[in-house]
């Protein structure tokens, strides 16, 4: 991939979800291949202090970083965002071209469809909520980034599911269905968006050990369940998301799309 800075030069990519995780690492990994990084995140102040860490070694990379402290899934703010960096080619006489958008975005209810009381078990604003921020904003999203002329051809969009897409865990109910409306939203992207040659592909993480994991009750069993398993004999790690997801982000890998690529060594064939 020698010519991959080349290629990306003065181009950006978007992250939903930019400051913890997957997001961070695929926004190292971008800029390390010549991209400049957008980031949305949100983030209280006790956690601010990451997210300048990670601004200032992207910009250690010789890349540009803008990030917005807001949430992805609400639409003022999305407006607000996408204003700012149409503003920013306006300023600089450069229309903005985001090759890379990634939805990253991991907040949900993590409660049981059935419980003891209605107050322990999962209410519909929560499931509602659930899918619109990590299923149907990714639909949102393209619409005004295609619609705004950010995205064009050679474009990459990618979504971030899991295995919870296709597999149950008892609290994991309203996320699964979440992942599996996002499947669903990314194959219908990758349809509507093939005649602009922009595609769009899931990808299916094995379980990694991310402060989103550390949030569903039983993630230590869950990480053990995985490493036992794993016929690669370990967690799949942000790194190798990001290593992935810098592949697919080359002119070549143009004829991928639509698809959920599982990229976990090996974990979802294991039994």
């Amino acid at each position: 991939m020698g010519d991959v800075k080349t290629t990306f030069e003065n181009e950006w990519a978007l992250i939903l979800g930019a400051s913890s995780g997957f997001g961070e690492a695929v926004a190292l990994e971008l800029a390390s291949l010549g991209l400049n990084i957008l980031g949305v995140h949100l983030d209280r102040k006790t956690t601010l202090p990451n997210v300048e860490r990670i601004v200032t070694d992207i910009r250690g990379l010789g890349r540009q970083a803008m990030f917005f402290n807001a949430n992805a899934a609400d639409h003022d703010k999305r407006q607000e965002i996408l204003e700012t960096i149409q503003s920013k080619g306006k300023e600089s006489g450069k229309p903005v071209f985001i090759r890379v958008f990634l939805h990253s975005l991991a907040f949900g209810t993590l409660k049981p469809f059935i419980a003891d009381s209605q107050a322990e078990a999962v209410s519909k604003s929560q499931v509602d909520m659930t899918l619109d921020v990590m299923a149907n904003s990714l639909v949102y999203w393209s619409q005004d980034l295609v619609a705004r002329q950010l995205l064009g051809r050679g474009s990459r969009i990618f979504s971030m599911t899991s295995a919870g897409g296709a597999r149950v865990w008892r609290t994991y109910g309203a996320v699964s269905a979440a992942k599996a409306a996002l499947e669903s939203h990314t194959r219908q992207l990758a349809l509507e968006l093939a005649p602009l040659e922009i595609t769009v592909n899931a990808i299916m993480a094995g379980v990694t050990d991310t402060p989103a994991l550390r949030k569903i009750p039983g993630s230590d069993e869950m990480i053990n369940l995985a490493q036992r398993k794993n016929p690669s004999g370990r967690l799949t790690t942000p790194k190798d998301v990001a290593d992935a997801i810098g592949l697919l982000s080359h002119p070549k890998a143009q004829w991928v799309t639509g698809n959920v690529i599982c990229v976990d060594g090996g974990e979802f064939i294991v039994d």
